[in-house]
């Protein structure tokens, strides 16, 4: 059927890509077994949603009538395998000195416990995210459908579960974490952010949140926004450092800001209007906005016709 194909050439291939795995960089390590698996921690986070929102992610393997004995089982499977990842991730990251594999069990298992007994704390800041969609979207029609549905709460649920991972120094797996979120969401919220209660994000596609960013409670985002860095061309050397910005209790910010910096802080009740560009700290009890655009109408007979976009006279301009 193939025979036009010349098995040397192939074998020729095959084996001067082989060989070049033995270039000893970065990309080369071929150690399937002693790798965090990808997969297996987006099941992790799957299988999280089902004891952070019992009833509406339900084991579709366990065949128990009992709700409990189902969660039992659910949790400690979870466990299992966060633990066996766990112990292959404490070998990365740069702040880990190494380890023997004796220590790694042990140290995984005391990070799992320390991680489940976090749950009910976890579970009680996604109950105040879940009551803040419900408050904040008139268009939500139940409390099921923004579990079931919206995509803030879901990237939201991952960052809870996995900022506790990462308070816990644990390397690679909280990253993998958030980013299977962005993925699914279009929001990418870094692990180490640290994030009050009563978060809402609306809409939610294209919102950046970086590592070192500090948000109070109340804190309602749109679309579009980013929270990040003024600059990364230090590069490794801002490593620790605080590179993003703070945001104050009660603050609404609109669609398309970007809020950079880590000398920057927005003051608490502030509220930033679409587009902004803010580098330079807000007071409390500020509205920024743009200044007002001029949107261009052409008639039928080509008669030009500019208008100056109207805006409440409550917004105070500081752009």
């Amino acid at each position: 059927m193939f025979d036009y194909v010349n098995e040397n050439e192939i074998d020729g291939i095959v084996g001067r890509i082989i060989s070049d795995y033995g270039q000893g960089r970065n990309i080369d390590a071929v150690n399937l077994f002693n790798n965090p698996d990808k997969g297996e921690v987006t099941e992790i986070v799957r299988n999280l949603f089902k004891v952070v929102f019992p009833g509406y992610f339900r084991q579709r393997t366990y065949k128990i009538y009992n709700p409990e004995n189902s969660l039992a089982v659910t949790i400690e499977d979870i466990f299992y395998h966060l633990n066996k990842q766990v112990v292959l991730a404490l070998d990365f990251g740069k702040h880990h000195d190494a380890m023997t594999g004796d220590e790694r069990r042990k140290e995984s298992y005391r990070i799992c416990c320390a991680f489940f007994e976090k749950m009910p704390r976890i579970r009680s800041f996604v109950e105040s995210d879940l009551l803040a969609a419900y408050d904040g979207d008139p268009a939500a029609g139940c409390f099921e459908e923004i579990i079931l549905a919206y995509p803030g709460l879901m990237a939201i649920t991952v960052y809870r579960l996995a900022h506790e991972l990462y308070l816990l120094k644990v390397p690679v797996i909280p990253r993998l974490m958030t980013e299977f979120a962005h993925s699914r969401t279009g929001i990418d919220i870094h692990p180490g952010a640290s994030i009050g209660r009563n978060f809402f994000i609306d809409h939610g596609t294209g919102i950046v949140v970086g590592e070192t960013s500090v948000i109070g409670n109340n804190v309602k985002i749109y679309q579009g926004v980013t929270i990040g860095a003024l600059s990364t061309r230090g590069g490794q050397k801002l490593s620790g450092k605080k590179r993003h910005p703070t945001i104050g209790d009660n603050v609404t910010i609109y669609a398309g800001a970007s809020i950079l910096g880590g000398d920057t802080s927005i003051g608490e009740n502030s509220v930033i209007g679409g587009n902004t560009f803010i580098t330079a700290s807000v007071p409390p009890n500020t509205r920024v906005s743009m200044k007002n655009p001029e949107m261009e109408y052409r008639t039928t007979n080509n008669k030009r016709v500019v208008k100056e976009m109207q805006q409440s006279d409550e917004w105070f301009y500081v752009i």
